[in-house]
């Protein structure tokens, strides 16, 4: 099989693109667009079946397993968020966050982090000195600035934590 695309090329095009357009893809889809999404979901290894052009619920299941991973809404349709996503392999929608930030989206990374085994305390959603210590303490593994700041390179490196 040719190669399916390179991820930087993907993501220039992507991201460069003010009108990225695809189409919303549901179980029941199918066509050319459904391989694509097969081949990119293959890509990312969240997809083992055959590249048929059929949403089928093993489609659905490997996109929300795709979505879980980047931080997306878990509904296993294939919209503009999620495309973008899968063509970058990295999250696509993800603030900034730092000490002061609250909110659902800390839970998210307070939940990672203590998978990640670099955060132990309450998962409470505040983003107070001990999740900026734990980030820290991430960045540092991972070879990234520990400058506590959750940007777009530590939720990528956040979105590879088994979670």
């Amino acid at each position: 099989m040719q190669a399916l695309f390179h991820t930087k090329t993907a993501m220039s095009k992507a991201t460069t693109h003010q009108n990225f357009k695809k189409p919303v893809l549901r179980r029941g889809c199918q066509g050319e667009d459904v391989i694509e999404l097969q081949k990119l979901l293959a890509h990312w290894g969240n997809y083992a079946g055959s590249l048929n052009g059929f949403f089928d619920t093993s489609v659905e299941e490997a996109v929300i397993a795709f979505q879980h991973r980047v931080f997306l809404k878990e509904d296993g349709i294939v919209e503009q968020l999620t495309w973008l996503a899968l063509y970058t392999g990295a999250p696509s929608s993800m603030p900034l966050l730092k000490r002061g930030s609250r909110g659902q989206n800390v839970v998210r990374l307070q939940e990672v982090l203590k998978a990640s085994k670099v955060y132990s305390a309450r998962i409470d959603g505040i983003f107070g000195s001990i999740t900026e210590e734990s980030v820290k303490a991430f960045q540092k593994r991972r070879g990234l600035v520990p400058d506590g700041i959750v940007g777009s390179y530590t939720w990528l490196a956040l979105s590879k934590v088994p979670h």
